[in-house]
């Protein structure tokens, strides 16, 4: 559970989430807004790449704020980003291991783990192959093996199907859905597919202007009227 209190971020006069208050039940949650909302300020927070100006994050039980960004990941911390990070001339499985190197597991067990998070995704290249050999699908699936490589507790997937066709969302969706059963950890989903965030998460929040503006089951949040004027626009 993440329970997120008062979480206020400041860029000069912008300011970006303002007194954002909520809490993350155990699964994979959807957070959704228009661009601007604050989505990925929100991810830069949890991932300690940006200092609130005020609030509290607890993350099942810790004060996530208080960690150095370092030790994030080393407690359980995993991101995808907008950008792969994936670095191309690394074979996919020396990709999956970088971040394993940062877990809270051992080395004895590295070489079973990364292939466990590979084979999780479904993806269907060999984990000597070259990252960049892949296909934009195939890569993305490379993104999320390294985010639950490890024993994650908390999984943060920023806009993760941007750009993918109909038929790859629609397994990235069936691994996304997997995540916490697979893992343990609660994953936290920002998409502009809302297709694909009413298939992955049973709760969804909206952020607008930095402002939380609607959170609860996802069907019900999306037929939210102040949802509909601020984020899938009105006629």
């Amino acid at each position: 559970m993440i329970e997120v209190d008062g979480l206020t971020v400041r860029y000069g006069g912008v300011t970006s989430l303002d007194a954002m208050s909520l809490t993350f039940e155990q699964g994979t949650c959807g957070l959704i807004g228009p661009n601007g909302a604050g989505k990925t300020t929100f991810f830069n927070v949890l991932s300690g790449f940006v200092r609130p100006a005020a609030g509290t994050v607890r993350a099942f039980g810790a004060d996530l704020l208080s960690m150095a960004h370092y030790r994030r990941a080393r407690w359980g911390v995993r991101r995808t980003f907008q950008t792969e990070q994936a670095i191309e001339e690394l074979s996919v499985f020396d990709n999956v291991a970088m971040v394993h190197e940062h877990s809270r597991l051992g080395g004895a067990s590295r070489r079973g783990d990364v292939l466990d998070a590979i084979t999780f995704t479904g993806l269907d290249a060999a984990p000597e192959t070259p990252v960049r050999t892949l296909g934009a699908g195939q890569r993305r699936l490379v993104e999320v093996a390294r985010a639950v490589v490890g024993r994650p507790r908390l999984v943060l997937l920023d806009e993760p199907a941007a750009g993918l066709p109909d038929e790859e969302t629609s397994h990235l969706a069936e691994v996304i859905r997997r995540i916490p059963e697979h893992t343990g950890a609660l994953a936290i989903l920002v998409d502009h597919d809302m297709s694909l965030v009413s298939a992955c998460c049973a709760t969804t929040a909206v952020l607008d202007f930095g402002k939380l503006i609607a959170s609860g089951p996802t069907a019900a949040v999306l037929r939210d009227e102040a949802v509909i004027r601020a984020y899938l626009g009105v006629a």
